[in-house]
């Protein structure tokens, strides 16, 4: 166990070092003189010589990039330009409504695909399995944002079932924050449930069909039995898979869906940072985003490692 988690560790550290120098980079992406666009078309010389000496540009690359990774050894994103504040004080503001949605989203994502899966797998090329496949299908190719707003048109407007305001921290009401987050989660995990539902459904069914499970049949074993005990156990590893990729797309589906739900969320917070072109405050809340989806990945790999022998190391 320990060698398969240092392993994974040691391939975890240069993506770390990737990420932090793409999201260095991605000031130099932008087109002309980053002060200049900070202050507009009228700035003139002495102002934006003043915002390159906040930012650092004045320096010499190399010496801008020691900066940089210095300040993340220390934890410290920089300020933001607009408001003065520590940027990782801005981020841990929104870091939990975004993380509470995504980690929502995923856990509807898992229910409702393997709960699809399960029956499209144990009912495989039947009429059940077809209209679990086509249900599916839908979910997927309807945009989250879309099922988002009528799930508010509905349950919100409509029927006044649901809060308006979406998110209360947990600290403050626990039962409102679980009541804000039913639909925004049931709305963010719909499309990611049916890339569950599929790896689940192929690995059902591939178990059921196997030489092992007709064996167990012939042996007197109950088929519900077969189906929970056996075929549930071995589509965990695709289901786990599915689950890491999940991670990412619910992310990146986060950052909108937080706007249609009024989440103050890193949706917004990289939203104004954009408009605004604060730079640093979306270089930070990038990073913090991508060390997360990194991190989950890591312990996803771990698992799977643990659940399939075969992909540890020798």
């Amino acid at each position: 166990m320990i060698k398969l988690i240092g392993s994974r560790l040691v391939l975890v550290i240069p993506q770390l070092l990737i990420v932090a120098l793409l999201v260095f980079l991605l000031v130099y992406l932008v087109p002309g003189s980053v002060a200049g666009i900070v202050l507009g078309d009228s700035a003139n010389p002495e102002d934006i010589a003043r915002v390159e000496a906040q930012l650092g540009l004045d320096r010499p690359l190399y010496e801008q990039l020691g900066v940089y990774f210095g300040g993340l050894l220390r934890g410290d994103l920089g300020d933001s330009l607009i408001y003065g504040r520590s940027v990782g004080d801005m981020v841990l503001e929104r870091l939990p409504a975004t993380l509470s949605l995504v980690a929502g989203g995923l856990l509807v994502a898992i229910v409702i695909g393997v709960g699809l899966g399960m029956l499209a797998g144990v009912y495989a090329r039947r009429p059940v399995d077809r209209g679990v496949t086509v249900f599916s299908s839908l979910l997927q190719s309807v945009p989250e944002f879309w099922i988002g707003l009528i799930l508010v048109l509905v349950f919100v407007i409509q029927l006044r079932w649901a809060p308006v305001v979406a998110w209360t921290p947990p600290d403050e009401d626990a039962a409102a924050w679980l009541r804000g987050l039913l639909l925004p989660c049931l709305a963010l995990g719909a499309g990611a449930s049916a890339l569950i539902a599929r790896q689940t459904r192929t690995a059902v069914a591939e178990s059921l069909a196997s030489p092992y499970a007709d064996m167990l049949t012939a042996a007197g074993v109950p088929r519900s039995r077969i189906i929970w005990k056996y075929a549930l156990k071995n589509a965990m590893v695709p289901v786990l898979a599915a689950s890491a990729l999940a991670v990412g797309i619910l992310f990146g589906t986060s950052l909108v869906m937080e706007r249609v739900f009024a989440f103050p969320g890193l949706g917004g917070l990289l939203l104004t940072s954009v408009i605004s072109k604060d730079f640093p405050v979306v270089q930070g809340a990038a990073l913090v985003v991508c060390v997360i989806v990194i991190f989950v990945n890591l312990v996803v790999d771990i698992g799977y490692g643990v659940l399939n022998p075969r992909t540890r190391p020798q």
